[in-house]
């Protein structure tokens, strides 16, 4: 049987988007590959895995595949992208090394059939929120495939390859600032009373909910937060001093300067 799609790399990443596209069908346990040279990752791979085609060099998968992935760092894809450009045809190729535009991958590859993919962390739970930008040649078809994969762990939207950077300041790196706002959360509950762990069940599930509201009621976010905040009361205390102190602006900077830290990165 064919190989549907190759990952170069076995990371967490790549084993993440392989488990959800085949929990939800896009392919069969035995239609994927991995390209891992490392022994113990292999191993990994190998138990979580079982039908799967493991390689140690993509020589031996990527002629074999109908696509493939590029699921390794933005360093290590400029060192391999040529050898991997003279072993492909004319199959999808999609990346998700960050920081690596449309044109640049096309220029490393020599190959014009790509998709860029930005996911995040939490599709290793089934909850990402991942975009992902188109070149001239990919079809409809490929648009399609690409979608089904992402949806199957999360959400994903389809935005112009200069619109990544944004992306990356808001979903990409916007885990890290939930985990922030639950660890400071949880601070805040201790200070408070509240044991450690029972504050970090509290926070989490508190934004858990929050942004459940959001996708569900497709209300404005202001809109459900002024649901919250009775005149008067502790919310509407809680939120003065969160303008005060500049929580909403240090949002906006964050995901300017993780989409400028982007762009640098790229070297654009």
């Amino acid at each position: 049987m064919a190989i549907e799609i190759g990952f170069i790399g076995g990371g967490q990443m790549a084993t993440a988007l392989a488990q959800g596209a085949i929990a939800e069908g896009v392919m069969a346990p035995d239609e994927v590959g991995f390209v891992e040279p490392n022994g113990k990752q292999q191993a990994k791979l190998r138990e979580r895995f079982p039908q799967a085609t493991i390689a140690v060099n993509a020589a031996d998968l990527v002629p074999k595949c109908e696509k493939v992935i590029l699921a390794v760092k933005p360093n290590v894809l400029t060192v391999i992208a040529e050898s991997i450009g003279r072993l492909l045809k004319d199959q999808l190729v999609i990346s998700i090394a960050a920081g690596v535009s449309l044109p640049k991958l096309v220029e490393l590859l020599g190959h014009e059939r790509i998709v860029r993919v930005m996911p995040n962390t939490p599709s290793l739970v089934g909850d990402g929120a991942s975009a992902f930008a188109v070149s001239s040649e990919v079809n409809p078809e490929d648009t399609k495939w690409v979608e089904q994969m992402l949806t199957a762990v999360g959400v994903c939207i389809q935005v112009p390859d200069e619109l990544i950077h944004a992306v990356i300041g808001v979903s990409g790196s916007g885990p890290a600032y939930g985990y922030m706002a639950i660890e400071a959360l949880s601070d805040g509950g201790v200070a408070a009373g509240l044991t450690r762990a029972d504050a970090i069940v509290l926070a989490a599930q508190t934004l858990l909910g929050a942004a459940r509201m959001v996708l569900e009621t497709h209300s404005h976010p202001g809109e459900l937060k002024d649901q919250v905040a009775s005149p008067g009361g502790t919310t509407a205390a809680a939120i003065a001093s969160l303008e005060a102190t500049g929580f909403r602006n240090s949002l906006i900077k964050a995901v300017a300067a993780a989409a400028k830290r982007s762009r640098e990165l790229g070297g654009e």
